[in-house]
C-alpha cells in the first residue's frame, strides 16, 4: 500500500484513495460525500489519524463547498475518475496484480480479522448483510 500511495501526487487523488483504503468505503460511497459528513470531533466510522492532517490539507487548497471531491465541471468526483486514479497508481508502481478500487476496501477488513475483531462486527462496518461470499451463478453464453 505504501508504494501504491507513494506514486499518487495530488492531494485530492492520495487522499480519496486512502480513505477507501483506511475507511473501507466503497467508490460510491467516496464520490457521494459532503463536506457536512465530515466532523473530526463525532465520528461514526474511524477516520485514521495518519489522514486527518491530509484531510485538513486537502480542505485549505481545494475548499469543497458541496461534495468533499468535486469533479473538474462540478458536481461530485465521478466512480471512473476514482478507478483511473488507482489504475494510474498501480501503473506507477509496477504492480502488474489484477487488483480495483474494490480491493482497498477488502484490505481495510483483512487486518481488523487478522488482528481477533469479530466478523460481525467487521460485517456491521462493511455494511454487508450477510458474511458469506456472493453466489455466482452460470449464465448462457458466457465461459
Amino acid at each position: 500500500m505504501k508504494r501504491l500511495f507513494e506514486q499518487v501526487k495530488k492531494t485530492k487523488h492520495l487522499l480519496v484513495l486512502k480513505l477507501c483504503y483506511g475507511m473501507g468505503l466503497r467508490v460510491s460511497e467516496m464520490v457521494k460525500l459532503k463536506v457536512g459528513d465530515i466532523d473530526s470531533h463525532d465520528l461514526y466510522i474511524p477516520l485514521p489519524e495518519s489522514v486527518l492532517g491530509l484531510l485538513r490539507q486537502y480542505y485549505r487548497i481545494y475548499k469543497p463547498k458541496g461534495f468533499l471531491f468535486e469533479g473538474a465541471c462540478g458536481g461530485a468526483f465521478s466512480k471512473s475518475s476514482v478507478q483511473a486514479v488507482f489504475r494510474n497508481a498501480m501503473k506507477a508502481a509496477s504492480i502488474r496484480k489484477k487488483a480495483g478500487v474494490h480491493d482497498l476496501r477488502h484490505s481495510y477488513a483483512t487486518p481488523l480479522l487478522e488482528s481477533g475483531a469479530d466478523i460481525r462486527f467487521i460485517q456491521e462496518l462493511l455494511g454487508h448483510n450477510s458474511i458469506k461470499p456472493p453466489k455466482f451463478t452460470h449464465r448462457a453464453g458466457i465461459k
